[in-house]
């Protein structure tokens, strides 16, 4: 039952005490925390008696996200860290004997974060108090230096039992022993092996991520002597395709209480029970919020019961004003930051709705390249509704990049055939003429479509790499995690295991322009539109080809593209017009 809804009057009155009260930590290889240089709620990592207040003493309740993704601000399906932070101080005035945990993949994913490698979401946790995290693949994005500095940034331990240098010894703590109503509860981190190929392999390099059900049974052994209850917090998730999981753990090791799991962003509306242990995971992104309650008699846990807190749920909630001023201050002084200039471009990069959802642009072709460049996959493709801005001529800043590509998508690799590209590529053009956001962008692949053809038979002519496609052969495919999931009814993608994660895309695409410093091209050809005449079923032939279009009142380059199923930068490049907007009646327009 949701108690802390049904007791929130007692709950709000008993705010004022929660200053005075903190659980404490007694935690393996531990370091002195350092300050985030964001806003305060540092909380000394030291081991103290937790004070109850008139709580049931009986009971601890555990509060967990997992694959947050730092999605820090609510939006209409996330509840964000400001309610997140009135939602736990309204659970600890019910029951001071909470823990506050997170199950990984926090530090990196949405600009807030990227733009200073995780440091802002250090703070955010700092003001809300966090008690414990474990590592992420994504975590590992900025590489393991970085991650160590963020976790010395952090009041909480950051903890990763199977996760070592070279040298043998563990990258970050193993586990953390906290004093909760007089029991001492002990947490200990695991973080997926996947992570060797689910992240970039440079920010892993000389790191090991030992057998989870080993270094489990081993954290077990060590902790039963010097705790009362043991938890795992875990991101390692309950895909069928992974070869180790939370329910493979649960299942080969004894002694675990509760599970508080990620990485497969699965939601768990009640948990999942193997033998004695209980699982518990969220989803993603703060769209719910996991509570796990436990009943203790005589030192022992007589009984677990987790459920979810949904966004809906959250709705009427009221955001921590702190938490809510911090990130609005960390957004303000990240404006420095997105002005910087990364680069130049002599053409107008064109991301307009009206272009990116129904033909090549050139700023398509960039987005693609970079993708390739990233990952080193034989084709790319993104789609076209994912691209949400222009670049005008001159000088890029990371802070155009990112209005380009809003939404923190990683790019993924994944094995696909052939016949899956092919099928993908008849998907993205099925609509032509219409818009659609699925509207494929590519590098590594040239095709040509034919418009006439019915929906799903209009694809031809398919070269990757300069070789004809091979419908049985498999390619090495970059996309964005969105696409990969089936996302814009590309199912062809969706059930294929993912081969690696690299960085999200506005990343990719800032780097690669810092790289080539200059951007020189333009729409290259990549996907090539056979032409109607006059509206007609028929495929056009050679013979009936015009070769020059003569203006009349009231033309525009963009409507003599549409109408002969080209684009206006093609026929301003082939008729050599300076400006795309100046054609006048009478002038001959050279046709593709």
């Amino acid at each position: 039952m949701r108690r802390w809804r049904m007791k929130l009057a007692r709950a709000l009155a008993a705010l004022a005490l929660l200053g005075q009260l903190s659980g404490g930590a007694a935690s393996a290889e531990t370091a002195a925390p350092q300050s985030t240089g964001f806003g305060s709620g540092e909380r000394q990592v030291q081991e103290l008696d937790s004070i109850s207040t008139g709580a049931d003493s009986d009971k601890i309740t555990i509060v967990h996200v997992n694959d947050m993704h730092a999605r820090a601000e609510e939006t209409a399906d996330n509840i964000g860290y400001a309610k997140l932070a009135t939602l736990i101080k309204q659970i600890k005035a019910e029951n001071p004997n909470t823990l506050v945990l997170d199950a990984g993949d926090t530090f990196h994913g949405q600009t807030i974060a990227n733009l200073v490698s995780g440091e802002s979401i250090v703070s955010f946790m700092n003001e809300i108090g966090f008690d414990a995290m474990t590592t992420g693949n994504h975590d590992y994005n900025y590489g393991s230096t970085r991650l160590q500095e963020l976790a010395g940034m952090a009041n909480f331990p950051v903890l990763a039992a199977n996760v070592y240098k070279a040298d043998g010894t563990r990258l970050l703590k193993p586990y953390v022993i906290e004093n909760v109503g007089g029991l001492k509860v002990a947490v200990f981190g695991l973080a997926t092996p996947e992570t060797l190929y689910k992240t970039h392999p440079k920010n892993v390099e000389g790191l090991t991520f030992a057998d989870p059900v080993a270094e489990a049974k081993k954290m077990v052994d060590e902790l039963s002597g010097q705790a009362d209850i043991i938890l795992a917090l875990s991101h390692l998730g309950l895909d069928a395709s992974s070869k180790d999981t939370s329910l493979k753990v649960a299942q080969q090791v004894k002694g675990i209480d509760v599970m508080i799991d990620g990485h497969s962003h699965t939601v768990l509306e009640s948990g999942l029970t193997s033998g004695t242990t209980l699982i518990a995971q969220t989803g993603e992104y703060g769209k719910n919020v996991g509570v796990v309650e436990l009943t203790i008699a005589n030192k022992q846990v007589t009984e677990k019961k987790a459920h979810l807190i949904t966004r809906a749920e959250a709705e009427n909630m009221t955001a921590d004003p702190a938490v809510l001023e911090l990130i609005t201050t960390v957004k303000a002084s990240q404006e420095d930051v997105l002005s910087k200039v990364i680069g130049m471009t002599q053409f107008n990069l064109s991301g307009e709705r009206e272009k990116v959802r129904v033909s090549e642009t050139n700023l398509g072709n960039l987005i693609t390249d970079a993708m390739l460049n990233e990952t080193g996959a034989d084709v790319a493709i993104t789609n076209g509704g994912g691209i949400r801005a222009s670049i005008p001529a001159g000088e890029i800043t990371k802070g155009d990049v990112i209005s380009v590509l809003p939404f923190g998508n990683y790019i993924q690799t994944k094995q696909v055939t052939g016949a899956d590209l092919k099928a993908a590529l008849e998907h993205g053009v099925g609509s032509y003429p219409e818009s659609l956001g699925a509207f494929p962008h590519v590098a590594g692949i040239r095709f040509k479509f034919d418009a006439n053809q019915p929906a799903g038979q209009r694809v031809h002519t398919v070269l990757i790499k300069g070789q004809a496609l091979d419908l049985n052969r498999t390619y090495v495919l970059a996309t964005n995690d969105f696409m990969a999931a089936g996302g814009d009814e590309y199912v062809m993608f969706k059930s294929q295991p993912i081969m690696n994660d690299f960085s999200s895309l506005e990343e990719a695409v800032i780097d690669y322009i810092q790289e080539k410093m200059e951007m020189t091209s333009g729409v290259e050809g990549r996907i090539v539109v056979e032409a109607l005449v006059d509206g007609s079923k028929e495929p056009i032939k050679p013979e009936q080809a015009e070769k020059k279009y003569i203006v009349k009142y009231g033309d525009t380059l963009s409507a003599i593209a549409r109408n002969y199923h080209t684009t206006w930068q093609l026929l301003q490049k082939l008729n050599h017009i300076r400006n795309a907007n100046l054609i006048y009646p009478g002038q001959h327009i050279a046709l593709p």
